[in-house]
């Protein structure tokens, strides 16, 4: 029987609350690894993962069932439980209500791929891509 084909790439981007830097370096494979578990639960797969200090970035191939939305609020809130009960265990972590999602197209996953692993250099030496990075200043309120 004839199965479905279903290729959906999403880049999410969200970031900790008020962009306090509450991301710890040397937790961030745990926290990736729980993001990785949590897609996999999902039927999804995680591509790639990568960030700084105050805001993460998600390449995620979505499972034909889950919606954008759903994604994102199951991400944000397995890592954000995990954050709190296992890696920050009595200090303050939150991520902002808000997030960004956007779709890419198979021609230009290597170049997203390329751009959440190297996170850290862009931001260091300023080479953002804007459009990505913009959404994380919304109201942390909404």
């Amino acid at each position: 029987m004839p199965r479905s084909l279903v290729k959906v790439y999403v880049h999410f981007v969200w970031a900790t609350w008020d962009r306090l830097p509450l991301i710890v370096p040397a937790w961030e494979y745990r926290l990736y690894a729980c993001l990785a578990a949590k897609c996999a639960e999902l039927g999804c797969d995680l591509d790639t993962v990568g960030g700084i200090e105050d805001h993460i970035h998600a390449l995620v191939r979505l499972h034909p069932s889950v919606a954008v939305a759903q994604a994102a609020k199951e991400l944000k809130g397995a890592s954000s439980h995990f954050t709190s009960h296992e890696l920050a265990m009595g200090k303050f972590f939150k991520w902002q209500g808000t997030y960004g999602a956007f779709s890419v197209s198979e021609s230009d996953l290597d170049m997203i791929r390329n751009y959440i692993r190297g996170q850290k250099e862009h931001h260091a030496s300023g080479d953002v891509k804007l459009i990505l990075e913009r959404c994380l200043d919304l109201d942390p309120d909404s």
